[in-house]
């Protein structure tokens, strides 16, 4: 006999193969067994040890934030305020702030510290029914910082109930002990930090910001060639503040996703649809930096690009730690529907992080990852941020 038995409910579950609007099936159940969605459907409903009635409620697949800065220690508040007194990122970053400053905040700050930290901020994002979150390195940028925030990142996920899928960002920014040396920080990336990184099974893709205020299409092709020869995955902060033609690059490396794109050509959108690598969408950052050039959103629908959405948690572009919050925004920011919006935050962004066979959608075989939801229709989901809650989270069957 079947573990559970949820009846009496409209799924959302975002099956391209189920023809209807989100792949909503109207009053259905869902049957959990081991863990994984056993089966679903209308009408007969096999038999299981516990059966729930959904009472007319909606079921969807659980949130995924597949772009995500969640550990690091201090704030910058203060460039907050510098912004709006006009400063540039660019500015800021060139003045010691930015990036640079929370570097210096996470290395002087304890294990416990950037612990705590990151769990309170973690903990907002379960609240709103987040299951599985990406966590980047980025702000240790040495061998042994870099590692640290890692193995934090793999504590957080044996002590919450919540998928973590661990990305190396050493190529994030250059450190002050490299100041003007570039290359010898690749280096260091590339023959150290990565292999590292692969014998303790640290990260599952390796990350890198190709941009002015951060490292050459050159330099990143290095980090990734490195990291293909370690067998991880690619990702890709690129076209944020500028066009280097790194979404491309990412492409030719068959990376799981390219984050930001503000600036990204649409002439380059075909070469994430030959790769089948995804279009992560980051409003709040866009929002934070009161930025003006819109993704190509338009080629991206057209090419039939996966488009994600995500919060780029972080302590200076992006002080988002709500990803209902984001899906609102990517549909009045950047002109998504709330269909688009609500498949960024699981369909896709579950194949963003690789994931595509285990999570994203109500479908049989993957992983019992539901939230329940008491609402009227599943655009509700987008429309209204801190309105609704998740009536139930259940992970992997278990009922949180």
């Amino acid at each position: 006999m079947l573990d559970q038995l949820i009846e009496n409910v409209h799924l959302i579950t975002l099956d391209p193969e189920q023809p209807a609007a989100y792949g909503l099936l109207e009053n259905a159940w869902l049957a959990i067994d081991q863990g994984k969605i056993h089966s679903l459907g209308q009408g007969a409903a096999p038999e299981a040890e516990l059966t729930v009635d959904g009472q007319g409620q909606f079921i969807s697949p659980a949130l995924i934030d597949c772009h995500n800065h969640l550990i690091w220690g201090g704030n910058r508040a203060q460039e907050f305020e510098w912004r709006l007194q006009g400063r540039s990122y660019q500015e800021i970053a060139k003045a010691g702030g930015g990036i640079a400053s929370t570097v210096a905040a996470t290395r002087a700050a304890t294990d416990e510290e950037l612990y705590q930290g990151a769990a309170q901020r973690l903990q907002a994002l379960l609240d709103e029914g987040v299951t599985t979150v990406e966590v980047k390195s980025g702000y240790g940028l040495s061998l042994e910082q870099e590692l640290r925030m890692l193995r934090i990142a793999k504590q957080l996920s044996t002590e919450f109930s919540v998928h973590i899928s661990t990305t190396l960002l050493a190529a994030h920014a250059l450190p002050p002990e490299f100041k003007d040396n570039a290359d010898a920080y690749i280096d260091l990336v590339c023959r150290e930090i990565i292999p590292a990184a692969a014998v303790e099974k640290l990260a599952d893709a390796v990350d890198v910001f190709c941009e002015g205020v951060g490292f050459t299409p050159d330099q990143c092709r290095r980090v990734f060639e490195a990291a293909k020869a370690h067998s991880l995955a690619i990702k890709g902060h690129v076209e944020q503040l500028s066009d280097l033609g790194g979404a491309k690059l990412v492409a030719e490396f068959d990376g799981w996703s390219v984050d930001h794109i503000e600036y990204l050509q649409a002439g380059d959108v075909a070469h994430l649809k030959e790769s089948d690598t995804v279009a992560v969408l980051l409003p709040g950052a866009f929002y934070s930096l009161k930025e003006t050039q819109l993704p190509p959103i338009a080629a991206i629908r057209e090419a039939n690009v996966a488009m994600a959405v995500a919060t780029d948690l972080n302590p200076g572009t992006s002080p988002l730690a709500s990803l209902r919050l984001a899906m609102n925004q990517a549909c009045v920011l950047f002109g998504l529907t709330p269909e688009e919006s609500l498949r960024g935050v699981t369909q896709h962004a579950a194949q963003a992080l690789g994931l595509s066979s285990q999570k994203g959608m109500l479908k049989v075989g993957l992983d019992a990852d539901l939230l329940m939801w008491n609402i009227g229709h599943p655009s509700e989901l987008s429309y209204g941020f801190n309105l609704v809650k998740p009536a139930a989270i259940i992970r992997e069957g278990n009922w949180l």
